[in-house]
């Protein structure tokens, strides 16, 4: 839940020169409590702007209705979904999780968790449209771009879904060792067959905070750290090759830099967000007008809908434009918690050993944000979010599956330009406090590590090298480098 007037603290009483310790720059937040991820911008003071953080905030908690022919601003739920409430997937606004499972069992929560889905045979100009950012992809034939495992009341949901693991173990070179967990996902009870190429990718709900922050990141200082072909000068044969993932706006019409999401499937904050209310609740805006229901579920396409359910023309979608707007300014301000002990000795070593093993090299330490007159708090900030905003190889472990919970292979283009194997640098701004934010909250895409040190060791791909480095250092020096994590 989100607070008026959160943090009073002036950004003048921290005496230290150096700022690292303001992760957002002026509109770091000192909370470091259950809602430490639930304040607005520390440097957001004029009062409307207040209130509609707040009345952004109101429509992100309440949950929607299905639609009974109600004059109602916020029904039209469905008729398929995956929750009901934005705040249900993410958390207190932080991260989701992966369902337990105890050994030989299955798991069934599935509340801050999806499956999307696209097919992998596709046309030469289908293939074409995605590689140029015109088309994000083309959706399995029974289920279209996402499993929705929910639906409206006397609608047929489209399948079931649970979670087994198998486990094995990481053995340190000084003999400690670390059980990982691997996903197996399970999805039951569908009405149809799924196409026998499509890849699957289960994705968490991702932390919501600095991402305004990250939406003024210079594009310039995004792209210049590509080096796609590993080729590029200074940084050739260094095996990182991260890229920009292109995508199409619908609100310009045009392709754009993705910035958000696993994949970097989205160019902005509000298109993020529209596509969640109808890919996530089925709820219809100006981005995404048309109900998600293909040809063969004629009951989805027959059921009641809440568009145009009120003579104002402002309510021609189940989320009008001006909640879509408010929803939009609350997520662009949400802050970026102080870190706690940015200074302490064993933090500044751990900090060390995550520059010297390589994590430097796609979690770039910081940036200072452009110019915005739309949002003027979040301008010209010095921020450390700990991300090149680039898509990356992470290995085969990490790649997106088939039907069978199989591993496709990683070349396949599933988002866009980005591969099943590849995914956006996530942010590492305030992953110290996730699990205070949530104590389930997981991580990883897939949220199969419970714990930070699980993440690290799940690394591979173009991050290989850092993870076998990893498994070379000491004791000592994987306590330091957890302290550095958990103060991020």
């Amino acid at each position: 839940m989100s607070f008026l007037g959160a943090l009073c603290i002036p950004i003048s009483t921290f005496a230290s020169d150096n700022q690292q310790h303001l992760s957002g720059g002026e509109t770091t937040v000192n909370r470091h409590h259950a809602s430490a991820y639930s304040a607005h911008s520390n440097n957001l003071k004029d009062v409307k702007s207040i209130l509609t953080f707040n009345g952004g905030n109101k429509f992100f908690e309440e949950p929607w209705a299905q639609s009974a022919g109600s004059v109602s601003s916020q029904d039209g739920l469905g008729p398929l979904f995956n929750n009901n409430a934005c705040q249900d997937c993410h958390v207190r606004d932080g991260r989701g999780h992966a369902s337990e499972a105890e050994h030989n069992q299955q798991g069934h929560d599935f509340s801050t968790l999806l499956i999307r889905a696209a097919k992998s045979d596709i046309t030469a100009a289908q293939k074409d449209a995605m590689s140029l950012g015109f088309q994000s992809n083309i959706g399995d034939s029974c289920i279209g771009g996402q499993l929705q495992h929910e639906a409206i009341f006397g609608i047929s949901k489209e399948a079931s879904q649970a979670v087994s693991y198998q486990y094995h173990e990481i053995i340190f070179a000084d003999g400690e060792k670390v059980t990982l967990r691997d996903p197996i996902w399970h999805i039951n009870g569908i009405s149809c067959q799924l196409d026998d190429d499509t890849v699957l990718s289960a994705r968490v709900a991702p932390p919501l905070i600095g991402l305004g922050l990250l939406a003024l990141i210079d594009e310039k200082d995004i792209l210049q750290q590509e080096d796609i072909n590993d080729n590029q000068q200074g940084k050739s044969n260094d095996g990182i090759s991260g890229k920009a993932n292109k995508v199409w706006s619908v609100e310009t019409q045009q392709v754009q830099l993705g910035r958000f999401g696993w994949k970097a499937g989205q160019p902005t904050l509000k298109q993020q967000t529209a596509g969640a209310f109808i890919g996530d609740m089925g709820l219809t805006t100006e981005f995404f007008a048309k109900e998600n229901c293909l040809d063969h579920q004629i009951d989805c396409k027959n059921a009641p809908n809440g568009n145009g359910d009120m003579t104002d023309s402002e309510y021609q979608y189940e989320v009008s434009s001006k909640i879509l707007d408010k929803i939009t300014f609350y997520t662009n301000h949400l802050a970026v918690p102080a870190r706690r002990n940015a200074y302490d000795q064993q933090v500044l070593n751990g900090q060390k050993v995550f520059n010297q093993i390589g994590c430097q090299q796609c979690h770039t330490a910081s940036y200072t944000t452009v110019k915005s007159d739309e949002f003027p708090e979040l301008s010209h900030q010095k921020i450390y979010p700990y991300t090149d905003m680039l898509l990356h190889d992470m290995g085969e472990a990490l790649t997106d599956f088939d039907k069978n919970s199989k591993t496709v292979k990683g070349d396949i283009a599933v988002e866009f330009q980005a591969q099943a194997n590849e995914w956006r640098t996530p942010p590492l701004w305030g992953i110290g406090l996730a699990q205070t934010v949530d104590q389930n909250a997981t991580f990883l895409h897939d949220g199969r590590a419970r714990n930070l040190l699980e993440a690290v060791l799940w690394h591979g791909g173009e991050a290989e090298q850092s993870k076998q480095k990893v498994l070379q250092l000491s004791k000592q020096q994987r306590l330091e480098l957890l302290a550095f994590l958990e103060d991020l």
